[in-house]
This record gives structure tokens, sequence and C-alpha cells, in this order.
């Protein structure tokens, strides 16, 4: 199993209300030297979360005491930039396992698939309702629902359905990644294959 499997998270979150945010902004090029997925999380936004002297940024939201949870609620237009798959494991590693923005770049969302970042795209004005509610009340707490295909504000008894592929949906309710799944389905290959062999 690559990760943890996914079905449904109730979780508070962390707001990122900047738009445009690439992925040199979410983990610096010079913390790409490691190749394993383990520590990318201490320098997730490393150059917004800290000053040059190493001390925290306090008003930077992933400092901030008041916010915490599985989620990340972003701005618009998250994970532009390069392709560097190394953003989202900072992302995973940090502790978050979604991540909400009303656009995403594409390879950006094909690597949240595929390192078990789930990544819901919503609607303008319903992600600037997740925004208020976290600004009226920190605490608030949200559902997302894999197999409904739904992010939801509790308190508001309001939701939305995202869109995502049947095979992505199926690997991450399992926690499988591409090799997993191919794994996964060694015997029903090996039948198949065998019915050729002469």
């Amino acid at each position: 199993m690559a990760y943890d499997k996914f079905k449904i998270l109730n979780s508070t979150a962390v707001p990122l209300n900047i738009d445009n945010v690439d992925t040199d902004q979410i983990i610096p090029a010079r913390f790409l030297k490691a190749t394993e997925r383990k520590g990318f999380g201490n320098n997730l936004f490393r150059d917004w979360r800290y000053n040059s002297d190493d001390s925290p940024v306090e008003s930077f939201p992933l400092n901030n005491i008041n916010y915490n949870g599985k989620i990340l609620i972003a701005g618009k237009n998250f994970g532009c930039g390069s392709s560097r798959e190394h953003a989202v494991w900072a992302i995973y590693d940090y502790g978050f396992r979604v991540v909400v923005s009303s656009f995403f770049a594409d390879i950006f969302k094909n690597n949240c698939l595929n390192i078990g970042v789930l990544p819901i795209q919503v609607s303008d004005p319903f992600l600037a309702e997740i925004f208020s509610q976290i600004d009226e009340d920190p605490n608030s707490t949200f559902e997302v629902n894999l197999e409904n295909q739904e992010f939801k504000i509790k308190k508001l008894d309001k939701k939305e359905r995202f869109k995502i592929s049947v095979y992505k949906k199926d690997n991450m309710s399992n926690g499988y990644d591409d090799i997993d799944y191919l794994l996964n389905k060694k015997k029903e290959i090996s039948s198949f294959a065998n019915k050729f062999i002469y």
C-alpha cells in the first residue's frame, strides 16, 4: 500500500488565501536533493514560513496555532510552475490529505492523485464560502466524502461535488499508486497472459 486509504475525512482546515502559488513556493528548489519522500514537510512553504534567521513568520497560516487539520484550503491556480512531484511529497509529509482550490495546474493535480493527496476543485463562490467560514471560526470542520465526491461545510450544511476519474478514485480508496494497482491485478494479468501461451 503506497499511502493511507481514503474514504471519508472529517477535519478542520488551514487557509492559504493566496492565488497562483507555484511549486517553487510550495517546496523551494534547494530542498529537492533527497530521493525519498520523507522529511519534505519540514520545508513546506519554507520561504514563507520562516525568516532568514529561521525564526517562524508569525503571520503565516501554518504558524498560526488557531489553524490545524488535514485539509489545506488554497487560492486559485494552486500548484502552477514546474512539474516537481516533491511539492506534493511536502504537502503529504506535512500531514495534509486534501487540498482544495478553484483551479489546479494539471500536472500538480495528477501528482497529487499519484501520491495520496486528494485535490478537490470547487467553484470560486464555494471556495470563498469556505474561507469565510474559517475566518468566522477557525475550528470549523469539513467533511470530504470520496465515495459521493462531495466536500461539505458542516456548520452551514452546504456541499459541492467534485470530479475525479473512476481509476484514481478506486486507487485512493484502496491506498494504491499505479504500481500497487498493477500488483493487485497480478493474478488477472497472469491468467490473461496464459491464454496466449502455446
